[in-house]
């Protein structure tokens, strides 16, 4: 076994994997970008090193400097964790010739199932179904929509390269065809270097179930059952489970099986995860499911395979990427309960599940009976623009599916995250819903659940307002007395008296930037919130999950939901005046990719009219209005921070 690991990653997932090296005496070292240098991941490991800037291209994925480190601190071996380089077969080729271990499969085994359409052809052979479609090298944009004709509408275009959901478009209407091409195909050049597609028959009802492979150098394979990741937003998991909810024996048999198969027809070693895409529509059936890619690499998802098993499926990597035999054969596994897991994300389902970014004012992550945290950040630590918004991911473990689901959704109730937006409530409504809960859901449940799900504009939240609105007069009322003097606030005297009985006075408040009017009672009684909906708050009870007070404001977090609250201000007036509805704001920080109008240009309601880039994801703008474009604020390349403007509309008439 060697004696050290350098982790070429970051975030939770080099987290996880420093504690599974402590655990076995491992030295630990970390790289990471000049965002990262206080990063929690930076901080646990034994030694780190800085490897260039913030973006990802000129830090994480760029190889040689990452070898460089390894050769300098004699690292045994490099564990590329997922995403980044840890598909690179360039990469494990070069760390394999610079005498050091690759905790990973073979080069050749990631190119064979690094191409979704050599994979696609590779099964094949072994007998793997496959979903009809095109996945040859023929990339003209005719040909394509020619392929997507003769497959049969609706289809999936799909980057060759790479996964996560980017590169991905559905295609349910012929004219939307080329559209979808080119921004899958930008897309998937800016995340992977390949703008290669190929076609796919879209299935109805789809089912997203994976079976997670084990394999050693001595030519044992063994599947360690399935996952179901079916709730998926933008082709992105959501939340996860294993085992997968209906389904029968037979039909897990034969998916094992043919996991297996493809492992081995690429002379697999180490963990893998080989998805399948299942017709949900007549319930899972060994006819009905078919190969969609070869993930040759450690999952997201990962923790609810272990909590099932038992197996702590890094330090089996470890041990094979040694030379060590599996400790196990099919026969020694079984299934014990069941477990879930929510991708807990600093985003906000209320405006399109926006990413949203800044500093973690509050972190408070729920402990309890069977469930799990995995984490690279803590309260003070900030969600970055650069990187994947992931906050954490919550797992919980059960007897049942029913109190796995419990104990997960009332786990996101007490979670805590103040500062960043979270979609944490979203997260709790989805163990709820009950679809899900029935097992009566497929890909597009979420999509075709949002305002059930709370992924839609929500009423302010009237406790939330009514407990921060008494926090911040009181705060005033102290301020007045002992700060600037008597007589600088409408409420400087506490006392409740005046002679036409208790006073009363209306204050406008701005919660999540809207104004909402509360009325403020002082009585010999005491003093007394009211917010809009009859809702009321004396100070007797903390109805909020946490208060935390916040710059300039107060944040309070229900069940999940944060709502900040603040006094106005008096430059609030002309900001709310500034730029109209005409003004088209970046939604979050991340890069102009593309300004599809010119100044002067006449539009209508609903146009796209730029694209924004941010964590490798695309962001459609679009007209406010029908009107003509009076200014291009931005220009394709520029990084802009949320909230700056990229174009004004100026209305028809206007």
């Amino acid at each position: 076994m060697f004696d050290s690991v350098l982790i070429a990653n970051r975030g939770e997932i080099a987290c996880r994997i420093i504690r599974t090296a402590r655990r076995m005496g491992l030295r630990t070292i970390a790289v990471h970008s000049e965002a990262d240098a206080k990063a929690l991941f930076v901080r646990m490991a034994d030694e780190a090193h800085c490897i260039g800037p913030a973006p990802a291209r000129e830090s994480y994925l760029v190889a040689e400097r990452i070898l460089e480190v390894a050769k300098k601190t004699k690292a045994g071996a490099i564990h590329p964790g997922y995403g980044f380089l840890s598909e690179n077969a360039d990469f494990a080729e070069a760390v394999e010739a610079a005498g050091i271990v690759f905790v990973g499969p073979p080069a050749s085994a990631i190119r064979a199932m690094g191409l979704k359409d050599a994979a696609k052809a590779l099964v094949e052979k072994a007998n793997v179904p496959v979903v009809p479609g095109y996945h040859g090298a023929k990339q003209e944009p005719a040909f394509l929509r020619e392929r997507a004709i003769n497959v049969g509408l609706p289809v999936l275009i799909k980057a060759v390269a790479g996964g996560g959901g980017k590169g991905m478009r559905k295609v349910e209407k012929l004219v939307d065809f080329e559209d979808a091409l080119e921004s899958c195909r930008r897309e998937a050049q800016s995340a992977f270097g390949d703008p290669r597609v190929l076609i796919e028959r879209y299935v109805q009802a789809p089912r997203h179930i994976e079976i997670q492979v084990f394999a050693d150098r001595h030519g044992n394979v063994v599947h360690l059952f399935e996952r179901d990741c079916s709730l998926q937003r933008r082709h992105q998991k959501v939340i996860e489970e294993a085992p997968a909810p209906g389904m029968p024996p037979e039909v897990r048999a034969a998916m094992g099986r043919a996991a297996v198969e493809a492992a081995r027809a690429v002379g697999y070693v180490g963990a893998g995860t080989v998805e399948f895409i299942a017709d949900g529509s007549q319930g899972l059936t060994e006819d009905g499911f078919f190969f969609m890619e070869m993930n040759t690499r450690l999952q997201v998802e990962h923790p609810v395979t272990e909590a099932i098993t038992g197996l702590d499926l890094v330090e089996l990597q470890f041990r094979v990427a040694a030379g060590r035999k599996l400790p196990f054969a099919q026969s020694d596994l079984a299934i014990d309960g069941h477990a879930v897991e929510a991708r807990l994300y600093a985003e906000d389902p209320e405006k399109g599940f926006l990413p949203s970014t800044g500093r973690l004012v509050a972190l408070r992550l729920p402990e309890g009976e069977g469930i799990r945290i995995d984490s690279g950040v803590v309260e003070g630590d900030s969600v970055t623009p650069f990187y994947d918004p992931m906050i954490a991911k919550v797992i919980a473990h059960g007897a049942t599916r029913d109190e796995a689901l419990d104990r997960l959704a009332e786990a996101l109730d007490a979670t805590v995250v103040a500062g960043p937006r979270s979609n944490a409530p979203f997260l709790a409504a989805l163990c709820r819903a009950p679809g899900f809960r029935s097992g009566a859901f497929d890909t597009g449940f979420i999509d075709r659940n949002l305002d059930a799900l709370g992924a839609v504009p929500q009423p302010v939240d009237g406790i939330a307002v009514a407990r921060a609105a008494r926090l911040l007069i009181e705060a005033e009322e102290r301020r007045a007395v002992h700060g600037a003097g008597h007589g600088a606030s409408p409420w400087d005297l506490a006392d409740g008296f005046q002679t036409s009985g208790p006073r009363r006075i209306v204050l406008p408040v701005l919660a999540d930037d809207r104004t909402v009017e509360v009325f403020a009672s002082w009585s010999a009684a005491g003093f007394v919130v009211e917010a809009p909906g009859g809702i009321m708050d004396d100070g007797s009870s903390d109805a909020a999950s946490a208060v935390v007070p916040g710059h300039a404001g107060v944040h309070v977090v229900r069940k999940g939901r944060q709502t900040f609250v603040r006094l106005p201000a008096i430059s609030d007036a002309a900001d709310a005046h500034g730029g109209g509805d005409g003004v088209v704001k970046a939604p979050m920080h991340g890069k102009v990719i593309a300004v599809l109008v010119a100044k002067g240009e006449a539009v209508t309601k609903g146009q796209k009219l730029a694209v924004v880039e941010a964590m490798k994801m695309e962001h459609a703008l679009v007209s406010p209005c029908d009107g003509s474009v009076a200014e291009v604020s931005a220009a394709v390349g520029a990084q802009v921070a949320e909230g700056a403007p990229i174009l004004v509309v100026e209305a028809v008439g206007g």
